[in-house]
This record gives C-alpha cells, sequence and structure tokens, in this order.
C-alpha cells in the first residue's frame, strides 16, 4: 500500500486530470467536477462510445492510453480510477513528480459530500436498483437530492446529479477503492443513513472467501454515527451476525411479519406488481410498482425507513414508486419486434440470475420463456458458482449459455465451464445449449423464436450487442 501521509490538497485547485476517466463511476464524477466550474482532462485506455461522447460533450480532453506525457502539463490534483495499477506508467509518473492525488472515493466525499446527509446503499445484490429508486422518489417529492448510481436512470439518462437539497444517494461499491487504497470504496462515503441488502460471496478476484466480504461490510456498519439509521434485510444470517456493529438504530425487513417491516399479497403482472406493507405486523400501506419480482419489492421495502426521516408520508412513496421509470439495463424490454420481447439485464451473479428470471416469469406467465447467458464477470469466470448456477435458471424454457470471454485471464485451474454448466442443466432435465461466441446464439435462437415468446439476455457488458442484433432479424420476420 502506498503511503499518503504526505499526498496534500493544494490551496487553490483549478486543473484535475482522472486516470481511467471512461469507466461509469470516473465518467460520472467528471461531469460533477465540470459542473463545479472544475478545467479537466482525462486518460483512459478504451475511449469510444457512448463515455467518448459523452465527455466530448462536456469539452472535456481525453487522451487515448496512459503515459507520462498525460501530466506534462502538471494538473494541480489527480484522481486515480481503480481499474489504474501502480506499474501503469502514468501513474508512475503521477508518483515521481509527487502530484496530489485521490481515489474516487475520497474526491467524491472531499467534493460532494461535506455539506451533504449521505445516503449509501449496500449489500450483494440491488444496489442499483433500490439507489436508483430512493434517488427518484426524494426528486419526486421535490427534496432535490444529489446521486451518484452505477446505472443510468431513464428519465434522467445519466447516472449522477448535483441537486440543491441536503440528501446525496450512493451506490456504495465494496470492491477495492484503487491501488494504493485497496479497502472498500463504500468506506469513503460517510454514511449518514444505509441500507444493507444482501451479504453473499462475490469480487472472488480481490476478496479470498464469504467471511472477509462479511468483515468489510461489518466494517461500513460500525461507522454509521449514533444518530443515523440502518435498514436491514433480516432473513440473511449474515447480516444478523453483524448488526451488533451498527451503533445507531436499526430497521429489519424482510418477507416475514416478525421484521419490522413485512411485505404480504405481492401480485405481479405484466405492468409490474402491487403488494401490501406491514409495520411491526399492523398493515401499513399498499404500493403499486413498475417493477416485477419480490426482490424488487424488497428493495422498494428497504427504502421505507429511510424516507420516514426524509419526512416522506405513505403517500408520497406512492407516488414516487409508482412514477419510477426504471433503469437501463436492469429488466429493460429493448423491443419487441414480430411478437418476440427482448428483455435486457444485467444479472451475472447466481442469485441475480435466478431472481430476474423468476420476476420475468412472473410477469409473462404461460409465455416460452428464453434465458441467454454470458459469464463475464472476474467471479463467474471463475468455477466458485460452477454448481450454485445449475438451479439459478429454474422457470426458463430454454436456456442458452455462452462461452465465458477472455477466459485466459484467469488462472487455467479457476476457469468456469459454460460446456459443463449446461450438461449439468441437462443431467436435471432442463432444456440447454451451449455456444462457443454470440454468432452462433443468434444464428441459432432467431430462427426459432416465435410470437408471444420472452427471450431474457443476461449480462453485464456489451454481450457483442446481441440485443440490438436479434431486434434485427426479428425485423426481417416481420
Amino acid at each position: 500500500m502506498i503511503d499518503l501521509s504526505n499526498n496534500y490538497l493544494p490551496e487553490k485547485i483549478n486543473h484535475i486530470h482522472l486516470m481511467g476517466i471512461c469507466g461509469t463511476g470516473m465518467g460520472s464524477l467528471a461531469g460533477m467536477l465540470k459542473e463545479q466550474g472544475f478545467h479537466l482532462t482525462g486518460s483512459d485506455q478504451a475511449v469510444y462510445p457512448p463515455m467518448s461522447t459523452f465527455l466530448a460533450g462536456l469539452g472535456i480532453e481525453v487522451n487515448q492510453g496512459y503515459g507520462p506525457e498525460n501530466l506534462r502539463s502538471r494538473p494541480d490534483l489527480v484522481i486515480v480510477g481503480n481499474v489504474i495499477n501502480q506499474l501503469n506508467p502514468e501513474a508512475q509518473e503521477l508518483l515521481r513528480l509527487n502530484l496530489p492525488f485521490l481515489s474516487l472515493p475520497q474526491a467524491l466525499a472531499q467534493f460532494f459530500l461535506n455539506n451533504k446527509v449521505s445516503m449509501v446503499v449496500t449489500g450483494t445484490h440491488g444496489k442499483t436498483t433500490t439507489s436508483s429508486l430512493l434517488a427518484s422518489i426524494l426528486d419526486l417529492a421535490g427534496l432535490s437530492p444529489s446521486f451518484m448510481i452505477g446505472g443510468i436512470l431513464r428519465g434522467y439518462e445519466r447516472n449522477y446529479q448535483l441537486g440543491s437539497g441536503p440528501y446525496f444517494v450512493i451506490e456504495g461499491d465494496e470492491y477495492d477503492t484503487a491501488f494504493f487504497d485497496k479497502g472498500p470504496k463504500f468506506l469513503h462515503y460517510r454514511p449518514h443513513y444505509a441500507v444493507l441488502t444482501s451479504v453473499e460471496f462475490d469480487h472472488a478476484d480481490i476478496y479470498p472467501d464469504i467471511k472477509t466480504i462479511q468483515q468489510a461490510f461489518a466494517r461500513f456498519l460500525s461507522i454509521l454515527p449514533e444518530d443515523g439509521l440502518l435498514a436491514a434485510y433480516g432473513a440473511d444470517p449474515r447480516i444478523q451476525e453483524i448488526l451488533h456493529q451498527a451503533p445507531c438504530p436499526v430497521e429489519t425487513y424482510g418477507k416475514e411479519s416478525h421484521w419490522d417491516w413485512h411485505l404480504e399479497d405481492l401480485l405481479t403482472h405484466e405492468n409490474g406488481s402491487r403488494f401490501k406493507v406491514y409495520r411491526r405486523s399492523e398493515y401499513w400501506h399498499t404500493f403499486d410498482s413498475p417493477l416485477a419480482g419480490k426482490h424488487n419489492a424488497l428493495n422498494f421495502l428497504s427504502l421505507i425507513p429511510i424516507l420516514l426521516h426524509a419526512g416522506l408520508r405513505a403517500e408520497d412513496m406512492a407516488r414516487g414508486l409508482s412514477g419510477f421509470q426504471g433503469i437501463h439495463r436492469r429488466q429493460e424490454i429493448r423491443g419487441v419486434r414480430a411478437g418476440v420481447t427482448v428483455i435486457d439485464d444485467f444479472a451475472h451473479h447466481p442469485t441475480a440470475v435466478r431472481e430476474t428470471i423468476r420476476a420475468v416469469r412472473s410477469q409473462y406467465p404461460g409465455r416460452r420463456l428464453m434465458a441467454v447467458f454470458e459469464p463475464r464477470t472476474n467471479t463467474s469466470r471463475r468455477t466458485v458458482f460452477q454448481r450454485e448456477y445449475v438451479s439459478s435458471f429454474d422457470g426458463a424454457d430454454l436456456i442458452l449459455i455462452r462461452e465465458a470471454p477472455d477466459l485466459e485471464k484467469i488462472p487455467e485451474g479457476e476457469r468456469f465451464s459454460s460446456a459443463r454448466l449446461v450438461e449439468d442443466l441437462k443431467i436435471s432435465g432442463k432444456q440447454a445449449r451451449y455456444f462457443p461466441d454470440t454468432d452462433e446464439i443468434l444464428k441459432f435462437l432467431s430462427p426459432r423464436l416465435k410470437s408471444g415468446d420472452v427471450v431474457l439476455i443476461m449480462s453485464n457488458g456489451g454481450f457483442d450487442r446481441i440485443h440490438e442484433r436479434l431486434l434485427e432479424k426479428l425485423d426481417s420476420k416481420i
């Protein structure tokens, strides 16, 4: 770990340089800093749309590739994304020049959280949807929150906002901060209110086991202030084991009546869902949601205690929930062609895959559901979830699994096998097929689709534009 004891911030900052500027979080930070009036430059090795277009529209100069020459102008401050390692030539020049530098989470705290009440949504699953819901409901209630979230909110068409109100909503990521700070990002976010949705194993590239992940979340709970509030999913035993770390009041939520908040009578339909909410076993309110699935109802339920503290009534929350326009890449309908519905989702962890399929199945009962999956993350390309994925695809009528990309970057003995998953799915009685690449999936799938079919495509990456390409092929059938 690099010693930051001599890393000071200059009194006057004008020029800020961002290394790894084309990442989702770094691009958002750049947008917020630009709004604050700073002169910005950046560098990245992956400069292409949509982020390149977005940054160009802001008038930010972005250098293609990393190198000492990018720091020749000696910026007042450098912000280092967590894609940068210590051997990066630009990072080496940064250290040689002894320029002031911060990580993204440090910069967010330094420039934007000092005068705000921080609301941080954490957990292995549901962070993006839950934090987006929180920001949108606060905004629709007229509270003008600031936010920075890992997904693009529909209606805003961006993942950040600098609002005039007192609250700042942040998606609290447990991933590491930077090459000089291997602690979780969320430890920098000065939480006052927090949500903890789940604690499961993930990020196998930086966490050796579930105990280490649990300890990271425990550290986060310990930095909550005494006058803060934590909303925690009660049914998760790993959460229960660390709740004592929170010095503030805790309100639990879940599906059963013994939690502080619970759901009943969940009805899912093609346009979303309806459910009743109970507070300490007493009926509280009925909500209509544009989101399908029990997991999304629970995501909203987790926010009720925090929204109450922010002064919202049940009626305000109901209006905010029904007015939520959703997030790109979260059960997003990309198009309907020739009667076939094509849905895009970010799901990659076995739990997320399972819950997403359940939600889509409940939305479209009686229709043939095709699940198309690309294992792409650092964890899903490893063997850690080889067996767990077998039960994740229950509810799909046909399962199409692509070969994991860039497997050569994973140690040979740790590589996930898509072919083996397909064989295990077949043994368990499911219809499944393996494909070496996206072209073969499209070649197989498009001629077999019929009106009424639903295609659910799951990946945390672009998946070789499979959504657009499939819709184009379906257009030719019309």
